[in-house]
């Protein structure tokens, strides 16, 4: 990665540390979460328009590969999942539903839970589909490579089209983590066969 790059991801991931530190907040990983904070969470992954819907049901589905939270006295102030498509025998994982409440979105903390499950999947094949801006510099920030959907098996793309996470390309940009994009020329070819 460009040594810039590095510097500022990790200036930022530092000063989010540094912050949460001073408000008492800290990052969690789980893979037991509410039935109730999971309907919460639902509802706002249907409200906000930048978020694909999840139901509870998606939820405790993605809750298997665990998630992190960004917690303050049993309050959940963020989260991000890691979302598991299967693709002939391959997972590929997602990262998905991420929030910071608003009271507290300036600070780097998107970042901060994108940089946790990124590292968590650093030997998995990892994806992130996104429209907002800061989620595209941020994965940048983080290593991910910018990717078409050209890069892409036509049995990925399809398998993504069946699960309805397939964009608009002109809205959306997909990038791909160091693993995934040293593989993917490779995990094209096996899914040809």
């Amino acid at each position: 990665m460009n040594s810039i790059l590095d510097i500022k991801k990790n200036t930022a991931v530092e000063e989010a540390i540094v912050y949460c530190d001073l408000q008492g907040l800290d990052v969690v990983f789980t893979e037991d979460i509410s039935r109730t904070q999971l309907q919460i969470i639902s509802e706002r992954t249907k409200h906000l328009p930048a978020m694909y819907h999840a139901s509870v049901g998606m939820l405790l589905d993605r809750l298997k590969n665990g998630c992190f939270l960004l917690m303050k006295n049993e309050e959940i102030y963020g989260h991000i999942f890691a979302h598991r498509h299967t693709i002939d025998k391959y997972s590929v994982f997602e990262r998905s539903s991420l929030w910071v409440h608003k009271s507290i979105r300036n600070n780097n903390l998107g970042l901060l839970l994108m940089d946790c499950l990124t590292k968590k999947f650093s030997k998995e094949f990892l994806i992130s589909i996104a429209q907002d801006h800061t989620v595209h510099q941020n994965n940048e920030l983080l290593g991910m490579r910018f990717i078409t959907l050209k890069d892409l098996s036509p049995v990925l793309i399809e398998t993504l089209e069946k699960l309805g996470k397939l964009r608009d390309e002109y809205k959306y940009k997909y990038y791909v983590n160091p693993y995934f994009e040293s593989k993917i020329n490779q995990f094209n070819k096996i899914l040809k066969k």
